[in-house]
């Protein structure tokens, strides 16, 4: 109580860091001082408003002052020290920056984009990892990495303004640039009934504002805003949540809303999200995908295999007999560490290789189970060239671009938009239903334009096959390639919440008030 009968304008510190940035800066504009108290503030209040103002800068101005650090999301944390740099004004330092453009909205791109031009220009280097076409064209110099992932990668392909980038004849990246390759979406639009749809009725989750939003069934809906506008407050905690309870019968309890009318339309909820497929090095795309089963059952057909009498039991690192029992074929071993996080070390019995030595004396045209599991996924597609069963689940990978992961790759190493293609290559090896609905929150991030288009073409055919493909989406090619398009804002936090526009891409590219719409236009012509 002490602390908070101190105010200045009016506000205390409590209320005061209740605001979000962008509330706070107009705050600290309408603050005035008698003349001895203004000589007094006048250097902190700069310091305020400058540091409000880099928080603006980065995109990040819906966030609350308050706001606790673990429900930042990463890209939010990585805009927050950006801007915290910002203010440091320093000269002579090397920034490095992994793919800053995560979870941000094409209207704040070109704003972080002046932004680490303002890191640049007093004499600091700045070095992005990124696959943002718009921030690879403002780069001074591109290095592009290639040919391919995985083996196929790790050569230098191109170097040089993103001009010569897109001259360049090998260049995948260049490609893309050049527009000589382009992500496209079906040749015919898909005809869209806004009334056959899953319609959320009266959202008021969060910063929804008694919103009402339809998406139709059977189509490819991409929901769009800017960064904090309510569209995972809408999907996710209250659309997914009732779906949820509806098919799945879990106790979950959407965000705060009137109902969902069309639940009945619906048979399956499939979320594809970023989360780990797994927390042990056990977990791996082979397993999740199903296709150890099938690579089990075909070693037990070999003739060493069959006159030792094993079944597929020997060849799984679950189960004793045919593992490394030292590691009980995790081919790691966690080593606990008191004061620093807890690490993975090879196992010194079976060198990461899981079986035993018995075990390995079983081969497939000459690989041994360990052997295949260290191989690409791409490989084993030739080594199973005539195993339809494991062709099958292996060339779902392959399609949502995985073809350089190995088949036994821990799943404790896979970056999060890895993970969200393991499981969308798992759910494409399962029957569908074609009542199916799919979520997905942001799918593109991490994946190189050519990524992008392989992953649209899977998600497209789904739709084709009557399913309803729902994505929360930043990404002007995916979202000009959707159906049905749900556009919320206009601006994030309290200033959020309403349905802007939906319609077809090109009915929210004309539309006056969409940010949206607007980099619709630019990228359409």
């Amino acid at each position: 109580p002490e602390v908070r009968a101190v105010k200045l304008g009016g506000l205390n510190i409590s209320e005061f860091c209740a605001f979000t940035v962008g509330q706070a800066a107009r705050a600290v504009e309408t603050w005035t001082q008698a003349a001895a108290q203004r000589q007094i503030a006048e250097q902190p209040l700069q310091e305020v408003r400058s540091r409000l103002g880099f928080l603006k800068d980065v995109g990040l101005g819906y966030l609350t002052l308050a706001r606790e650090a673990l429900t930042l999301s990463g890209g939010e944390a990585q805009r927050i020290r950006l801007a915290s740099q910002l203010g440091s004004r320093l000269v002579g330092v090397l920034y490095v920056l992994d793919e800053p453009t995560i979870g941000l909205h094409p209207r704040d791109t070109g704003r972080l984009l002046e932004t680490l031009k303002r890191l640049r220009d007093p004499g600091n280097t700045v070095i992005v990892v990124e696959h943002d076409p718009d921030t690879i064209r403002a780069a001074d110099h591109v290095i592009d990495i290639g040919p391919g992932a995985g083996h196929r990668g790790g050569q230098v392909v191109a170097t040089g303004t993103a001009a010569e980038i897109a001259r360049h004849p090998t260049s995948l990246t260049g490609a893309y640039l050049s527009g000589r390759l382009a992500i496209r979406g079906p040749e015919r639009p898909r005809p869209v009934d806004p009334a056959h749809a899953l319609t959320v009725r009266g959202a008021r989750a969060n910063n929804l504002k008694a919103i009402t939003v339809a998406f139709p069934l059977g189509a490819f809906t991409a929901v769009t805003g800017v960064s904090g506008s309510g569209k995972s407050t809408l999907v996710v905690e209250v659309l997914q949540k009732a779906l949820l309870r509806r098919l799945n019968g879990a106790r979950v309890v959407p965000g705060a809303h009137e109902r969902v009318d069309g639940l009945e339309r619906a048979d399956k909820l499939v979320e594809i999200d970023q989360s780990p497929i797994g927390r042990s090095p056990k977990s791996n795309p082979a397993t999740y995908t199903g296709a150890l089963d099938p690579i089990r059952a075909l070693l037990a057909q070999m003739p060493e295999a069959r006159r030792r009498g094993w079944g597929p039991g020997r060849f799984s690192f679950n189960v004793k007999g045919g593992r490394c029992e030292a590691c009980e074929g995790r081919g790691y071993n966690h080593i606990e560490m008191h004061f620093l996080a807890d690490v993975w070390v090879p196992c010194d019995v079976c060198e990461g290789r899981r079986y035993n030595r018995e075990t390995l004396q079983v081969t497939f045209r000459g690989k041994t189970m360990a052997e295949i599991l260290d191989m690409e996924i791409a490989d084993a597609l030739e080594l199973f060239a005539h195993q339809p069963n494991i062709r099958r689940r292996l060339n779902t990978l392959a399609e949502v671009g995985l073809g350089y992961m190995k088949l036994g790759q821990s799943g404790t190493t896979l970056s999060g938009g890895e993970a969200q293609r393991v499981k969308l290559a798992a759910e494409l090896g399962r029957p569908g239903t074609g009542r199916t609905v799919y979520i997905l929150d942001e799918p593109t991030t991490g994946l190189h334009l050519d990524d992008v288009a392989k992953l649209l073409a899977v998600l497209h055919r789904l739709v084709d096959e009557g399913n309803t493909v729902i994505v929360i989406e930043h990404n002007l090619d995916v979202i000009r390639t959707a159906d049905w398009v749900v556009d919320l804002g206009p601006e994030g936090g309290d200033a959020g919440g309403e349905v802007i526009a939906t319609g077809t891409p090109a009915e929210i590219a004309r539309h006056p008030r969409s940010h949206t719409g607007e980099a619709l236009r630019l990228r359409l012509g």
